[in-house]
């Protein structure tokens, strides 16, 4: 699928939900470094966003939190009640997301066919009034209410969400 009928795939799925949006295009940023370039643009701050596996590769998370945070694998284990988690491999993102590493974000959750993916998000980002990351692609940036994400995106996802201390 091309970038463009991801992002109508997104867009369609956002509006048919009553979700409210703003999209905002850029050039490629693929890390959280990048992302602060633009966040003036956006208007937010931009999560970042790891998908993570455990080693039987029996639980996968899609993990968001503040960008400035350093990821310990331990300690975020520990609080998944997940055993060692590591990074799923780019063709392993591709299947299960339709997403590069660089271009992951909640709407990725969108393409987690089998519902094997779990959401899992920084409790600190509860307190931004607009969630923002990526649109499935790096060059493309969606500005979403937090509240919304929590009260109309996840339900219309049919996806809990573990809300953790990082």
């Amino acid at each position: 699928m091309n970038n463009t009928e991801k992002i109508g795939i997104i867009c369609r799925f956002l509006e048919e939900n009553g979700i409210e949006y703003e999209i905002f295009e850029h050039e490629q940023v693929s890390s959280i470094e990048e992302c602060r370039t633009i966040e003036n643009t956006v208007g937010g701050e931009i999560c970042k966003n790891l998908l993570l596996r455990n080693t039987p590769g029996t639980a996968y998370f899609l993990l968001s939190m503040k960008g400035e945070k350093p990821f310990v694998t331990k300690d975020v284990s520990k609080k998944l009640g997940s055993s060692r988690l590591s990074f799923v491999s780019e063709e392993e993102m591709l299947r299960m997301t339709d997403t590069t590493h660089g271009s992951l974000g909640i709407m990725s959750l969108l393409y987690d066919k089998e519902n094997k993916i779990e959401f899992a998000v920084d409790k600190d980002l509860l307190l931004n009034k607009f969630f923002c990351c990526h649109a499935g692609i790096n060059t493309c940036t969606l500005k979403i209410r937090t509240e919304d994400i929590f009260q109309k995106l996840l339900p219309a996802l049919k996806k809990d969400v573990t809300i953790i201390e990082i």
